[in-house]
């Protein structure tokens, strides 16, 4: 089953090697060394699928997740691009669809698949569901692929469509299952076979802001943190198909004079924005607001980040370039 495919295992710590402390709480191993022979004990056999290495990034709850540890990655990736057949990057839960967001954006012309995984339970315990992700992640690393996917317990996720809220694609179609068999679906690009470099573009800019409509909210709120230099853009959660109550317009005024970029996406899991359709939507659109369309949060914060370091002035352009 081998074949001498080779994969890399970027080490990001998460629940896959986490162990209970005294106090009860699920903590990564203090020590960066025994955490990575925990991975490499969730399955010896591992090596019949692809022979593989282990690069360390980080010893984290992802939930610490930083863009630093983003870059980590890319630059490991560009690094070792032309010594493997696939990557396979063992991380948490909490953040991996921003992770896979980065990656998907900041890689160009990449022609071999990026495979993040995880798990839910601690591979030390007996229930676990470490086992399972990671012989399937090394396998989808090995296929006729290219691209950044998310591979949770049956499913494979494209990683600019993902959002792990229940371990799901949000407005679009998984890539693939996973039964017995893989199936990919037939529109998941195909692997590169002939020898060709990447291009990645480092650098998130993490000053950004999410606020989330609620009844009642207080428009001054916002106009507040325009006072903070700091904040380089918000994203908005707005109602439905990107609503917003009256009263936000001297926002959005203000926004548009200090340059601020303002995202407006729906608070609901499978909705979408059309600004135009209703008037309370319409309004905040005229005064500058850029739509989310049908995009993950995980996708727009990770773009917002991206573009405000990279491309300043079409922020606009590259939120919709999905």
């Amino acid at each position: 089953m081998n074949k001498n495919k080779k994969i890399l295992v970027l080490f990001c710590g998460g629940t896959i090697v986490m162990e209970e402390k005294g106090h009860g709480s699920l903590s990564v191993p203090d020590n960066k060394d025994s955490a990575i022979e925990m991975l490499r004990n969730v399955e010896p056999r591992l090596s019949t699928i692809a022979d593989y290495d282990i690069e360390f990034i980080a010893n984290i709850d992802s939930t610490n997740i930083t863009p630093e540890d983003w870059d980590r990655m890319l630059l490991k990736i560009k690094e070792k691009y032309q010594q493997y057949d696939g990557f396979v990057i063992t991380h948490g839960t909490d953040t991996m669809a921003y992770t896979a967001a980065a990656l998907n954006l900041a890689i160009s012309g990449l022609g071999k698949p990026v495979i993040l995984t995880g798990s839910q339970i601690p591979a030390s315990k007996i229930e676990t569901d470490a086992r399972l992700n990671l012989v399937n992640a090394f396998r989808v690393a090995t296929m006729d692929i290219s691209g950044v996917f998310i591979v949770f317990d049956q499913r494979i996720i494209l990683g600019s469509e993902s959002s792990l809220d229940a371990f799901q694609t949000v407005n679009g179609e998984d890539a693939g299952e996973i039964s017995i068999d893989i199936k990919i679906k037939p529109w998941v690009k195909k692997r590169i076979r002939e020898s060709h470099q990447i291009e990645i573009t480092p650098g998130f800019e993490p000053d950004i802001f999410v606020y989330t409509i609620t009844p009642g909210c207080d428009p001054s709120d916002l106009e507040f943190l325009l006072h903070n230099e700091k904040i380089k853009g918000i994203i908005i959660r707005a109602y439905g198909t990107g609503n917003i109550p009256y009263g936000f317009e001297n926002f959005f005024k203000k926004a548009k004079t200090r340059k601020l970029p303002v995202v407006v996406t729906s608070q609901c899991l499978h909705g979408k924005t059309l600004m135009p359709l209703y008037d309370v939507g319409r309004k905040a659109l005229e005064l500058g607001a850029i739509e989310g369309h049908e995009q993950s949060l995980e996708n727009l914060a990770v773009k917002l980040m991206w573009a405000l370091r990279h491309q300043p002035n079409r922020i606009a352009e590259i939120i919709n370039r999905y």
